[in-house]
C-alpha cells in the first residue's frame, strides 16, 4: 500500500431500495471512494447524494465509476455528476439496465472496457470486465492498494445473485475465475453489500 502517497479507500453506508422484474428489496449498500486529500474517484452512485458527498468531503471527484447499473448503484449518479461535476463511467453492455431507471434522455459520459487504468491520487484502478450479474458488470482492481471492488459480482461467501434479467449464473462463475481469482491470494474484496473479504477466502469457498 502506498501510505507515502496518502492514498486511501473511504468507506460509508446507506440505504435504499434495488428493484428490478416488478419486485423491490430493502437494500444497504457500500460507499467506496479511492483518492488523496486533494482528489478521488467514487465507486457506485447508490441512494443519497448527501451520503455519498460526506465521505468525499472536500476533495474533487474525478469520476463516478459504475461497477454495473442496477438501479440502487446508478440511481443518483446523475444528480451526483450535477453537483460534483465528475463524468460518470460505466460499460456499455449496462445501457439495458441503465435505461430502465434513466431512459434514454440522460446518458452516461464515458464508456468503460477491460483493462482501461483510471489514474486518482498516484493510485490505479484496473477495470476487470466481469459480466454474469449484470451484462456490463466490472470490478476495479487497484493493485498498488492490494484491494479490488467487485460491485455484486463477488461477496463474503460467493458470487453475486442471478436469476433476474440480463444475469447469467454460470457466466459469473466463470468471470470470477478467470478475472479474480487470478488476483493476489491476500487482495482485500471490497463488495457492494456487506463485509469485506479476500480472494483467498472465497477461493475456499468456491
Amino acid at each position: 500500500m502506498q501510505q507515502d502517497k496518502g492514498v486511501r479507500v473511504d468507506h460509508g453506508v446507506v440505504s435504499g431500495t434495488f428493484s428490478l422484474d416488478g419486485q423491490t428489496y430493502d437494500v444497504d449498500n457500500n460507499i467506496w471512494v479511492v483518492g488523496d486529500d486533494t482528489e478521488c474517484v467514487v465507486i457506485d452512485a447508490p441512494h443519497d447524494v448527501d451520503a455519498i458527498l460526506a465521505v468525499v468531503g472536500d476533495r474533487t471527484v474525478r469520476a463516478i465509476v459504475c461497477t454495473h447499473a442496477h438501479d440502487d448503484h446508478v440511481r443518483v449518479a446523475p444528480a451526483l455528476r450535477d453537483r460534483t461535476g465528475a463524468p460518470i463511467l460505466l460499460h456499455p453492455a449496462d445501457r439495458p439496465l441503465w435505461e430502465l431507471t434513466h431512459g434514454t434522455a440522460t446518458a452516461w459520459d464515458t464508456d468503460l472496457a477491460d483493462g482501461d487504468a483510471i489514474a486518482v491520487g498516484g493510485s490505479t484502478l484496473t477495470v476487470l470486465h466481469t459480466p454474469g450479474h449484470a451484462p456490463g458488470a466490472v470490478c476495479l482492481y487497484a493493485a498498488d492498494l492490494g484491494c479490488v471492488f467487485t460491485g455484486d459480482t463477488l461477496f463474503q461467501g460467493g458470487p453475486g445473485a442471478t436469476g433476474r434479467s440480463y444475469s447469467d449464473a454460470d457466466l459469473i462463475v466463470a468471470s470470477i475465475r478467470a478475472k479474480l481469482f487470478a488476483l493476489p491470494a491476500g487482495t482485500v474484496v471490497h463488495t457492494g453489500h456487506g463485509d469485506d473479504t479476500t480472494i483467498e477466502a472465497e477461493r475456499a469457498n468456491a
